[in-house]
């Protein structure tokens, strides 16, 4: 949570800006206070009237505000908050900031300050990746500049790319870690997600429906709480939690290796569908139809158990976190698992197709423990992940 924070939200001037509506009140609802400043381009995309009326707050544009600078207002707002987030941080802000360019009050403030700095870089997929913007973003990365995002996909001048700025939440999650001050700090949490994938020649593979959704948000909620996040995702589909130290894998193999390399940690959440079986001696060259009508014949074999080894792994976290994915007596199976697995918690799940869990924005949980069934009524990924949270920093302690 952010109660009692200041944030000194600087909104640049791109047509991303009109996200900033949305990350003003989805600080707030963590319960930040925005203060917000409007570069005169950004003034074109979003208006401070809007933007004044939703952070509840005065909007200030103009370095030259003769009322303000008598009391060298841009000295006072840019130190007065907690953290100073740009977003959206357009290209030339982000050059102006790397050379220490000053005139204007957004890249004043910047200047100014002696608070960290976030910044969500939004701009066309070229621009993002011209040498120049690359060069600045290394000169501010090197500064201590903190940064979340850009994100590929479509964007408004039709191309498809690197650039898109950050959703709200994943910036919300980045302010949070920057500012982590609460019952995970100091904690080192592990979390896996996602699907595996599991090749069977070069260009096919045997995977599942898991979007990763449940496990970016149960990272970004672990985040929120001030824990330091290993989080080994598989290729899902779902947007990296910002903040985390993230390591990409691809198959089962990977995972286990990854997950080996990230510990000892303090707690592990296992939440990645990985696949159970692997294909032995999957081919290295496209296979091709041979007219016989019959698929050629896959040998498979088990991949490693995960949750099983680090339950019992000689730097056993004090807390292992598990989840089954069931479709049929999902109660009991889950229970057999705990045992089966020795891990301390099972988080279960009906995924069957007509539940809309698996792959869908919502959850319906029963935790498992030594304790018994805890059942959770149908809530929000993000909601479950913060529920989750809040009893892993109470099992830690």
């Amino acid at each position: 949570m952010l109660t009692g924070r200041k944030v000194l939200l600087i909104i640049g001037g791109g047509i991303a800006a009109y996200k900033s509506l949305e990350l003003i009140r989805r600080l707030q609802d963590r319960g930040a206070t925005v203060v917000p400043v409007l570069t005169r381009a950004a003034a074109e995309f979003v208006t401070p009237l809007s933007v004044s009326a939703l952070a509840g707050q005065k909007v200030f544009t103009d370095l030259f505000d003769l009322t303000d600078e008598a009391e060298m207002g841009h000295i006072e707002l840019s130190r007065a908050a907690d953290l100073v987030v740009v977003a959206p941080a357009t290209a030339d802000l982000m050059a102006k900031m790397a050379q220490g360019l000053a005139n204007d009050l957004a890249s004043t403030l910047l200047m100014a300050t002696d608070k960290r700095v976030l910044i969500a870089p939004a701009m066309n997929v070229r621009m993002w990746e011209h040498p120049a913007t690359q060069r600045n973003l290394a000169t501010l990365n090197g500064d201590g500049i903190l940064s979340v995002g850009p994100n590929e996909g479509g964007m408004a001048c039709g191309e498809f790319g690197s650039g898109r700025m950050s959703e709200p939440l994943e910036i919300v999650t980045a302010v949070e870690a920057a500012l982590r001050d609460g019952p995970l700090k100091g904690r080192h949490v592990l979390v896996t997600s996602g699907p595996t994938h599991e090749p069977i020649d070069p260009v096919r593979y045997i995977a599942n429906r898991s979007s990763g959704a449940q496990g970016s948000a149960i990272a970004r909620a672990l985040l929120s709480l001030g824990a330091e996040v290993t989080f080994v995702t598989g290729p899902a589909s779902a947007p990296r939690p910002a903040g985390a130290h993230v390591v990409e894998v691809e198959t089962a193999r990977q995972m286990a290796d990854a997950v080996d390399q990230a510990l000892p940690a303090d707690a592990a959440v296992c939440a990645a569908a990985v696949a159970d079986w692997h294909v032995v001696g999957a081919s290295d060259k496209k296979m091709k139809k041979d007219g016989s009508g019959e698929m050629p014949p896959l040998n498979f074999a088990e991949n490693p158990d995960i949750l099983k080894t680090v339950s019992n792994a000689a730097a056993r976290p004090k807390l292992v976190v598990g989840f089954a994915a069931e479709t049929d007596d999902v109660i009991r199976h889950a229970t057999e698992k705990r045992a089966r697995k020795g891990c301390d918690w099972i988080l279960a799940n009906d995924v069957r197709p007509e539940t809309g869990i698996m792959g869908g924005s919502e959850n319906a949980i029963t935790l498992i423990s030594a304790e018994g069934a805890e059942e959770w009524p149908r809530m929000s990924k993000e909601q479950a992940a913060a529920k989750l949270a809040a009893r892993i920093a109470e099992a830690l302690g």
